[in-house]
């Protein structure tokens, strides 16, 4: 992790850290990180990857520092998931990743930049409109909900995807699951909310597509935040290219700094 990193944007990626390997089975060092493996979920990109951050060294200056480190990179994405038929590298440091991505383009890759935001709003006084979802009420929502995006996948997928979710039991010393039911009683939108040192991470908001515009995220966040609001730091990660960071940002959410994923499927 660089050292230029602000605190809070520090304490951010080390909780991201953190959290990949307590719940990964198997971990593995790569050139200035590690990669996470699942042999019961070798499909799920989160849960098998490369993450890294600055490295040891000095973030490339060159192109052919670059595209040196680069290599190193590649063939290490090859090495540890060499079983699996993805490349997923995420790589927490803004500048090594902007250094980096030519190189990963040119080798096939598509590139991801996201956010790190934190909430600097004022923390809502109660939790509203929302509700604790056990695992078992969960499942079924998320296998709905996968149902809907794969239409045509075999239900062992569809529960496979669904049962994902179990492993991030392990990733903190609090995982909850939460979500906002619609009138007619269907869980209308849904998040996870992640508590651990001090640090509450707010993550896989999303809102059935049957459900959208009517203000179930608005509400599920709002509850959300009065369930941290002890936290000393209340962070998310927003595709940077997708509109969801503006609604982020008007609940309250600004920006700490930028980080970029390189996938190739």
């Amino acid at each position: 992790m660089s050292a230029e990193l602000v605190p809070d944007l520090a304490r951010a990626v080390g909780f991201q850290h953190a959290f990949a390997r307590r719940r990964a089975p198997r971990e593995t060092a790569v050139p200035g990180g590690f990669a996470v493996l699942d042999d019961r979920y070798p499909g799920s990109h989160d849960d098998n990857k490369l993450i890294v951050g600055a490295g040891p060294g000095p973030v490339p200056d060159t192109p052919q520092e670059a595209r040196d480190a680069a290599e190193r990179l590649l063939r290490a994405a090859d090495e540890a998931l060499a079983e699996r038929e993805h490349r997923l590298v995420c790589v927490d440091d803004d500048r090594l990743g902007t250094a980096l991505a030519p190189a990963f383009l040119a080798a096939g890759y598509e590139h991801e930049t996201n956010l790190i935001m934190a909430f600097r709003g004022t923390s809502p006084s109660e939790s509203v409109a929302a509700e604790r979802l056990s695992l078992a009420e969960l499942l079924p929502v998320l296998r709905r909900d996968w149902r809907h995006t794969l239409p045509q996948a075999p239900d062992e997928v569809i529960d496979r995807l669904a049962r994902r979710v179990e492993g991030r039991l392990r990733g903190a010393d609090a995982v909850s699951f939460w979500g906002v039911r619609a009138p007619d009683g269907e869980i209308a939108a849904r998040a996870d909310l992640y508590e651990h040192g001090g640090v509450a991470q707010i993550e896989s908001v999303f809102t059935g597509a049957d459900h959208r515009g009517k203000g179930h995220a608005r509400a599920l966040m709002t509850a959300l935040l009065a369930e941290a609001a002890q936290a000393e730091l209340i962070f998310l990660v927003a595709d940077a290219a997708d509109w969801p960071k503006d609604f982020y940002a008007k609940l309250g959410f600004e920006d700490l700094g930028r980080t970029h994923a390189f996938l190739r499927t």
